[in-house]
């Protein structure tokens, strides 16, 4: 598959990605390689997933160039999984997906904290490149639309405001 093909009635980058990485087992792959788990009976243990379902998962990431593998022992043939840099672009989805889940998912302690090379608690929080505001559903504003995506945007904007502010 093409980077720009995407599944659905819409051509979409998000729905493109999400063919490649949005599946369960995927994106815990994605996670354990980043916290430096390479070897795959430690994927399987620490994702939960079948070794059948992970085996597919981890060569889908291989043919995206998300996933390259290494051996490690020729006797018998064993291999470590490692991100490539493609692999690594994902961290920050991650780090937000995890602040969403910490969020509004997890009851009491979390269970992973990150610390910021600064020293504080790690609050990942999406910025635009140019002016470094934080972005917020309201700044985002179409500038190409091939799909008509503008109307129905300004729809959706309008009903997820309460009555008083329509």
């Amino acid at each position: 598959m093409s980077r720009d093909t995407a599944l659905g009635p819409r051509r979409c980058s998000i729905a493109g990605a999400l063919d490649i990485v949005g599946d369960r087992w995927s994106l815990l792959v994605v996670r354990e390689l980043l916290y430096g788990v390479h070897r795959f009976n430690e994927l399987v243990h620490n994702t939960g997933a079948p070794r059948d379902i992970l085996t597919a998962r981890l060569r889908k990431l291989q043919e995206h160039g998300i996933v390259e593998r290494r051996p490690y022992s020729s006797r018998p043939p064993r291999y470590e999984y490692f991100l490539t840099a493609v692999g690594c672009e994902l961290s920050p989805v991650l780090q937000v997906l995890k602040r969403w889940g910490d969020e509004h998912v997890i009851e009491g302690p979390l269970p992973v904290v990150f610390e910021h090379d600064c020293g504080h608690e790690l609050v990942p929080v999406l910025r635009c490149e140019a002016c470094g505001d934080p972005v917020e559903r309201d700044s985002i504003h179409l500038a190409h639309d091939t799909d008509g995506l503008r109307d129905g945007l300004r729809r959706s904007s309008t009903e997820s405001q309460p009555p008083a502010e329509r």
